[in-house]
Order: C-alpha cells, then structure tokens, then sequence
C-alpha cells in the first residue's frame, strides 16, 4: 500500500505543477513572450492564458506602460570647443514585445548609447549660447533620431528632455560676472531714466505752477482794479449826485487832517497850500452863523487886532 501512496502523492504533485504551468494570468499592461523548445511561439496578452506545461515556457514578461529613464551626464564637446555636462531623461514605451525581446540585446542600453552618440553630433554643431538656449530645438532633434532607430527595435520614444547643461566651472564664473555687469548696466540706465522723468515732471509741475500763479495774480489785479474803479465811480457818483459846495469839501479836508498826522512813525508831515483856501471857506462859512469868539464887531467882519493881515499867498493854478 505505501509504494502506490506515494505514487499517488507524486502524480498529484506533477499534476499540481502542471496546472501551474499551464495557467498563465498575465497583468493589464504586460505581455509575455512564449517559446516552445526554444523558439518562439506566440505573445500572451493580459489576462487568463493556457499554455503546454513543460513543453511552452515563458523566455520574457514586458511592461507595456510608458517608462521614465534618467541617464547620468555625459561630457559633449560645443562647436567652440567647450566641454558641457548633459542630463538627459527619456520616456519611452514598449510597442512590439517580441521585437523588445529579440531584436536587441538590451533597449535600455541601446537607447542610452545612441542618445550620447546624437547629443555629441546635435551640440558639436552648437557653440555654448546657442546650447544654453536651444533646448526645444535639442530635444526636438534628439527625439526624431531616437524614435526612428528604436522603431525596430519595437520602442516609440515619447519624450526626450534635457534636464541639465552645465558648462565648465570657469565659463559659469565668466557668465556670472557678465550678468551681473549688464544688471548693473540696466538698473544704472533704469535710474537714469528715472532721475530724468522725475525731473521733467517737477519742471512742468513747476511750469504749470508759474502759469496758474501768474493767472491768478493777473485775475486778482484785474478784480482789484475793477473794484476799485467801480468804488471810485460810485464815490464819484454819490459827490455828482449830492452836488457838495466849497464849504463842506473844506470842512471835509480839514477832517482828514487829523488822520494824515496819526501814526508813530510820522515825525515830519506837511501841510498842503491848498490848506489856506480850506481854512478861508471855512472861516466863510463860520462867519455866517455870528461873530467869533473872544472879540469881534457884530458885523459879520473880523474884528481889528491892530496887525497887518498877512499877505496872501498865491496857490498855483493846475490848467
């Protein structure tokens, strides 16, 4: 009884083993290259797959996603004979998982020797600003030369970026000074050009100022002048008007007199001539109310003092 027992336990074992080699669940997004004694036989795509145990055998599983693969730099001399460090990344995918397996050794390798070969033809044709500033234009050209070659390969590169250049120490301190040289040139000019526009500004301030100020003072000149003409008319309209006779401008004149001589300042005034012919009117009009006090006739006539009177004085004649 033991010997068949473990007959049966060894057919359940090769029988357990050849289920598992029969049932090949591939994930979404994979293949798998299939080889029956050594040659190959068919792809298997994702899902549930029945193969011939030990006879069919997986020679390859291949991921069908797109693939991120950053090389490390790699020394390209420019057409200026500068030595420049590359970063590059390529992104990739894998469309024909048979060719993958058996058209190259390894697409991974292969890709990055030909991505060093193209970026030395690409940059030599370059001098370094040029390279600075032409990453499109790099990655542009990188990218036709790779797809066409990995075409066969059963690669489409996607992408091809440059994620680093880096010139000679050197060159990098030379391209610092420079820019910080033309910083220093633009905010020199950028203040100059603000001293300049400041000043422009305060002159036609200033200009617009002077000409409101003139304005003004010319308007105000004209109002004063026009008031004072208009209160000299009405002055003149209101004496026209009242028909004033000699002995109420004397009386008026003599009035002002008083106001002439106020005033700390004043230490010297001067009495007009035409004083004495105020005084007469006056003396005119006082001599019709009576005889004047301390002396007089009654007749209305200046009483004698025993004194010559004084000569009169003759007031000269404005024509």
């Amino acid at each position: 009884m033991e010997p068949i027992i473990i007959v049966l336990i060894i057919l359940v074992v090769l029988v357990f083993i050849a289920l598992i080699k029969t049932i090949q669940v591939i994930p979404q997004a994979s293949a798998a290259i299939v080889e029956r004694f050594g040659r190959y036989t068919r792809t298997l795509n994702a899902g549930l797959n029945i193969v011939v145990p030990f006879i069919d055998s997986i020679r390859n599983r291949v991921d069908l996603r797109e693939q991120v693969v950053p090389f490390p730099p790699q020394p390209v001399i420019t057409q200026d004979n500068l030595v420049v460090n590359i970063d590059t990344v390529i992104y990739y995918q894998v469309t024909d998982a048979r060719a993958a397996t058996y058209e190259v050794a390894s697409y991974i390798q292969a890709i990055e020797q030909l991505t060093v070969t193209t970026l030395r033809n690409i940059i030599g044709g370059m001098d370094l600003e040029r390279t600075l500033t032409s990453r499109e234009e790099i990655n542009a050209a990188l990218r036709g030369v790779l797809d066409e070659a990995t075409g066969k390969w059963g690669i489409r590169v996607n992408r091809v970026e440059l994620k680093a250049i880096e010139p000679p120490t050197s060159i990098q301190d030379s391209m610092e000074k420079q820019m910080r040289a033309d910083r220093d040139k633009r905010a020199a000019i950028l203040q100059a050009e603000g001293v300049r526009q400041s000043e422009i500004l305060r002159a036609e301030g200033e200009k617009q100022s002077a000409i409101l100020r003139a304005e003004g003072e010319s308007k105000a000149a004209a109002l004063r002048a026009e008031g004072e003409a208009q209160a000299i008319r009405t002055v003149f309209e209101s004496i026209h008007a009242g028909d004033p006779d000699q002995k109420l401008l004397s009386y008026q004149y003599l009035q002002m007199l008083p106001k002439i001589a106020e005033g700390d300042a004043n230490k010297l005034w001067i009495v007009p001539s035409e004083i004495g012919d105020a005084l007469k009117g006056l003396g005119g009009a006082m001599g019709n109310f009576g005889p004047l006090t301390g002396g007089g006739n009654g007749g209305g006539t200046p009483a004698a003092t025993g004194k010559e009177p004084a000569p009169r004085r003759e007031q000269p004649t404005i024509d």
